[in-house]
């Protein structure tokens, strides 16, 4: 790397998917921004083989750094991974994401205008055949068009696709790594983001593609854990002081419903659409899960001082 001050840094957290990390790393590798103001932090969040090799055989010309850790969780090692970073802006995408190659570019020049912002892009689910995968980048669509409209007072943004100031990330306090459970940590820091009076965006022009094979076992995992965490993210909330979060109205999941049909050829949408339903059915198995464990658990601890 020459001596450049290095304007952005790539954090990349991963676990147990080494093809993926190559592939991710590859489009990184590609993209349409200087290579002698970027680098690639790579976090380890405890894999079961070493990914010396993965990242060593991608670089070309990219400053990679891989950092290990037991594993901790997404929160953790996205902390971890700003940490360790050198840049100006901090951007976040997963190991089964691959940027499209203006993608930090066109973080880059939306930052520039207002360095204040926590600003995520649009996530295209790159495994069209996979209904799973169509029904979960499907969900997130609808929630982003629910929440970020309008885009300069986006209120929901995802870790796969996000960037921001280092500072800004620094003075909120980063990840709360209290939450143990994927899926609510970057719901939190958004809302967290808007509790200290900073500015988001959702900038759809910021493309990252998606390949998140799922099967309907690891599609109803993932949805229960999107309610697990949620029960989390309530529960910080509230600890900060903050009002309850409002249930939505029914118009909300009306919409919901309707809305693969107007983003998706209409026998893929009447797959697509039952689907949401089992997605809300988890979600809120696993919010009421949750909420019972930690409430067993609260009572077991008062029972044994």
């Amino acid at each position: 790397m020459t001596g450049t001050a290095v304007s952005f840094s790539v954090v990349v957290a991963t676990h147990n998917r080494p093809a993926s990390l190559e592939r991710c790393l590859r489009s990184l590798a590609q993209l349409d921004y200087p290579h002698d103001a970027l680098e690639v932090i790579v976090v380890d969040d405890g894999s079961d083989t070493p990914l010396d090799s993965i990242v060593d055989g991608v670089s070309d010309g990219l400053d990679v750094k891989l950092v290990t850790q037991t594993p901790s969780g997404p929160a953790t090692a996205r902390n971890t991974g700003v940490a360790r970073s050198k840049g100006t802006y901090v951007a976040f995408t997963d190991d089964d994401c691959t940027p499209a190659p203006d993608w930090l570019a066109t973080l880059a020049a939306r930052l520039t205008e207002n360095p204040d912002l926590l600003i995520g892009g649009l996530t295209i689910n790159a495994l069209a055949r996979n209904m799973y995968a169509t029904a979960s980048q499907t969900l997130i669509g609808y929630l982003y068009s629910y929440y970020n409209a309008p885009a300069e007072q986006a209120s929901f943004l995802t870790s796969n696709n996000m960037a921001f100031s280092r500072r800004r990330f620094d003075e909120v306090g980063g990840f709360d790594t209290s939450i143990p459970r994927p899926a609510a940590e970057d719901r939190e820091l958004c809302d967290r983001w808007l509790y200290n009076g900073l500015p988001m965006l959702y900038a759809p022009e910021a493309i990252v593609y998606h390949y998140h094979d799922l099967t309907p076992r690891r599609f109803w995992r993932q949805q229960f854990g999107y309610g697990r965490g949620a029960y989390y993210f309530h529960l910080t909330r509230a600890q900060r002081g903050e009002t309850s979060v409002r249930i939505e109205p029914p118009a909300f999941y009306v919409d919901l419903f309707r809305y693969p049909f107007m983003q998706l050829p209409v026998r893929t949408a009447l797959k697509v659409a039952p689907l949401l339903g089992i997605a809300q059915l988890a979600n809120a198995v696993g919010f009421f899960w949750e909420r019972r464990s930690r409430r067993k658990a609260d009572a077991a601890g008062s029972a044994s001082e």
